[in-house]
């Protein structure tokens, strides 16, 4: 069973911690290096895994293939409402992260797990799913879109409630997803949310018609990661 080093990193700024996850990444990938002319299996290097959870203040997100007309307001409209902007390097489109939104980024090394990023995103999605069938919501895939949604084969109810987009170096992951517990869903009407016209956006909050305790989630979503990874989530050092 694979260790993984949990940290709640509270509310911080987007560049804080992609910073973190950057340096994260980098030191697990410079250790898989150094072992290149060894006989040493990918198993037996000694990677460590991390698991974050934060809030971000406001902040509108672009993947590396994203288009930047999906973001809908200029410049000046982002900062008279106090939110940041970056372009980034996951995959996916557009997105927002904000407070009441319970953000997860795993660095995990795939050569412990399984080296698979579609088994990877899948299990991602299946952490997820997991969590809200624990609210009595029936979470679920829709074709071709990464992420979970309500009622994915509805036409015209069709409603996004977590976003994700990772990338992948030497097989060490970093990004994640983004699951709506009592966000404040008008931001997303300042961006085509994931670049999908035409869908909606929902929130625990909004589906229960309450607020929902973050701690609860957390809770429920670390349990729930263990037991799709099979893995145990630590306290980090």
């Amino acid at each position: 069973m694979q260790q993984v080093r949990f940290e709640d990193l509270g509310t911080r700024r987007y560049q804080e911690v992609w910073d973190l996850q950057e340096a994260l990444l980098r030191a697990n990938t410079q250790l898989k290096a150094s072992y290149r002319d060894t006989d040493t299996l990918a198993h037996d290097i000694p990677t460590i895994h991390h698991l974050l959870f934060v809030e971000h203040y406001p902040v509108y997100t672009l993947g590396k293939s994203g288009k930047p007309e999906n973001v809908l307001l200029n410049e000046v409209e982002r900062q008279q409402k106090d939110i940041e902007y970056f372009h980034i390097n996951r995959g996916g489109d557009i997105t927002f992260h904000g407070p009441g939104q319970l953000v997860g980024y795993p660095v995990l090394d795939l050569e412990k797990f399984k080296t698979d990023l579609g088994w990877y995103l899948r299990s991602l999605e299946e952490v997820i799913i997991l969590t809200l069938n624990e609210y009595g919501l029936a979470g679920d895939r829709s074709a071709g879109e990464t992420g979970v949604w309500l009622d994915p084969g509805t036409k015209g109810k069709e409603r996004k409630i977590c976003a994700m987009g990772i990338k992948c170096s030497r097989w060490i992951t970093m990004h994640g997803f983004a699951l709506n517990v009592n966000t404040d869903l008008t931001y997303f009407g300042g961006i085509v949310p994931c670049g999908i016209q035409d869908k909606k956006v929902t929130s625990l909050q909004q589906e229960l018609g309450q607020a929902v305790s973050m701690e609860e989630v957390k809770i429920k979503m670390k349990n729930n990661f263990e037991k799709v990874f099979a893995c145990h989530l630590a306290l980090s050092l």
